[in-house]
């Protein structure tokens, strides 16, 4: 496989982790601050995008080496 190649579906399959990861932290402290505290709707929205937002900070790099160190070792392995 071509390294450009290699880098897409990296990309790729890191987009499929990553990305509910954070959707899904954002949508249980929604849930947590809507259901154990009387906050304002624009505190609660406001901080499920923060909390979305840092969880793609978070989770991006973790998932994209992981991915990519499988993808090596399925490589090698060839």
């Amino acid at each position: 496989m071509e390294h450009e190649q290699v880098e897409k579906e990296v990309a790729r399959l890191s987009v499929r982790i990553y990305i509910p990861i954070a959707l899904g932290a954002a949508v249980l402290f929604l849930l947590a601050a809507s259901l154990t505290g009387d906050y304002p709707l624009v505190a609660r929205i406001g901080g499920t995008v923060w909390v979305g937002l840092l969880g793609l900070i978070v989770s991006m790099p973790v998932v994209i080496s992981r991915v990519k160190k499988q993808f090596q070792s399925v490589l090698l392995e060839k």
